[in-house]
């Protein structure tokens, strides 16, 4: 009897205590809801969109003008080899010179010396370059053999007078006409500058005559008479001196 009601016993305790049936969890707290926070996620949105527009429409809003690769001095002229294009913002208060006015460019002046690396606006440029006080333009039309090769804007030239007789003289042994021709190949301007010369790249530009060079040298004012008298006897020749990029 004892046995059997220990065993009864027992087998009550070891019954599993009954689960909650699968329908019935415990309860979550309601979810807090931040419209502040939403309307603030959906501005930034909004704000971005709106930034990344206005730089599409700027990076758009670009134009193709003119810069200036290597320095023109007063009076050049830009062309092909001292230019190239660029693009920039428009900004109508500034007057850029648009890369398709490059031919019309090249009929004006530097008023004063340009460097390179700048982008250029109309304000450089006009119908007649200035001259500094104490200096004078010349002009000249030189033959093959009379000027450097490659000779270019900007350059330092030493401008020397040469007897167009001197190689017809050079047989005869009479010492004055060798004093004679000695005297007459002497230097007119030993520190001429360059301030134009057509550039070869350019099909606009026009030569003098079929073979002769046009070059136009800035000068000391008193030695602009003695050039422009032994240029029009074709009596001149330029020599490069020191004082050229690159020298």
């Amino acid at each position: 009897m004892k046995i059997q009601e220990r065993t009864g016993a027992g087998a009550g305790r070891s019954a599993a205590p009954a689960q909650p049936s699968v329908g019935d969890r415990l309860p979550t707290p309601p979810r807090e809801r931040k419209p502040a926070l939403a309307a603030l996620a959906v501005l930034l949105i909004l704000v971005g969109a709106l930034g990344a527009t206005m730089l599409v429409l700027q990076a758009g809003d670009r134009i193709e003008v003119v810069k200036v690769t290597a320095p023109i001095p007063a009076g050049g002229s830009v062309s092909k080899s001292n230019t190239t294009s660029v693009m920039v913002a428009k900004d109508d208060s500034i007057h850029y010179v648009e890369w398709t006015q490059l031919d019309q460019l090249k009929k004006l002046k530097a008023v004063n010396a340009i460097p390179a690396g700048v982008v250029a606006v109309g304000e450089m440029f006009g119908d007649e370059a200035g001259v500094a006080a104490g200096k004078a333009t010349v002009g000249l039309s030189l033959k093959a053999g009379q000027y450097p090769t490659g000779i270019k804007e900007g350059d330092t030239v030493a401008a020397y007078r040469v007897s167009s007789a001197t190689g017809a003289n050079s047989g005869n042994s009479n010492s004055g006409n060798s004093s004679s021709s000695a005297s007459s190949n002497s230097v007119i301007a030993d520190n001429a500058r360059v301030s134009y010369v057509p550039d070869p790249k350019d099909s606009g530009d026009e030569l003098v005559g079929s073979t002769n060079l046009a070059v136009t040298l800035t000068v000391d004012s008193d030695k602009a008479a003695d050039l422009a008298q032994a240029a029009s006897n074709g009596e001149v020749a330029l020599v490069k001196v020191p004082g050229n990029s690159g020298n």
